[in-house]
């Protein structure tokens, strides 16, 4: 959509924040485990800024549109190959982002859902969004763009989709809104908001009975598994 603007001299790249809500503590939910939204970051090992780490991206192609770029430097680079969304962020433009010849960005949003466990090449990790360690360039300030974004979408799109696994109870459903927004959410009015919206639907199942016992929760599943707007007035806002 802007190829065109950028004159020989400059260098176009992509750049892509990946999050995903993720146990930190524990190995599985519910055993010491708080979830968190957690960005995939590679850590460079040559200057300039070595050691710091970076968000996958790189260099377009002249072949390639920014879309085919992105899903291409994260299969080389990080080695993930399947996102349940992917959408265009903004372009970071600043004459000195980067050392070196000008590199302007076009940055995205993926998602991947909490199931979901790619093997990770020996240079990249997950890092919770809320502990960042030093960022290389202007990357940081692109996963603020990222998580900001993601957070107005869960307020009036499906998204969410896109980070929840196939089945579900409301639990674990609530768990993710609350790590992706950064403040808690009511399970019980996140259900009424969800319903309301048509966002969700039963399959008639239920979770296997945990080890203290207790009543089976109901599952469920996202009613779309593309994104689309359920109101584009509503807000979820922090409780007061």
């Amino acid at each position: 959509m802007i190829e065109n603007m950028l004159h020989s001299s400059t260098i176009h790249e992509s750049l892509t924040a990946v999050f995903q809500v993720r146990y930190f503590g524990s190995d599985k939910p519910g055993n010491g485990a708080r979830p968190e939204l957690a960005v995939l970051l590679w850590q460079r090992a040559l200057d300039p800024q070595v050691g710091t780490w970076s968000l996958p991206g790189g260099k377009l192609r002249d072949d390639e549109d920014l879309t085919a770029s992105a899903r291409r430097q994260l299969a080389e680079k990080v080695d993930v190959r399947k996102l349940a969304h992917l959408e265009q962020l903004s372009v970071f433009s600043e004459p000195d982002r980067v050392p070196g010849p000008r590199r302007i960005a076009s940055t995205f949003l993926g998602l991947v859902p909490l199931t979901t466990d790619p093997k990770l090449p020996d240079d990249t990790a997950w890092h919770p969004v809320s502990a960042l360690p030093v960022m290389s360039f202007d990357h940081g300030v692109v996963v603020e763009h990222a998580r900001t974004r993601l957070a107005a979408k869960l307020s009036y799109t499906n998204i969410a989709f896109a980070l929840a696994p196939q089945e579900f109870a409301m639990s674990t459903l609530r768990e993710i809104y609350c790590a992706a927004l950064g403040y808690d959410v009511d399970t019980t009015n996140l259900q009424r908001v969800l319903n309301r919206r048509k966002v969700l639907t039963p399959t008639g199942t239920t979770s296997a009975p945990g080890r203290t016992g207790g009543r089976p929760a109901a599952l469920y599943r996202f009613t779309d598994s593309s994104i689309r707007v359920t109101d584009e007035f509503a807000a979820l806002r922090p409780p007061t």
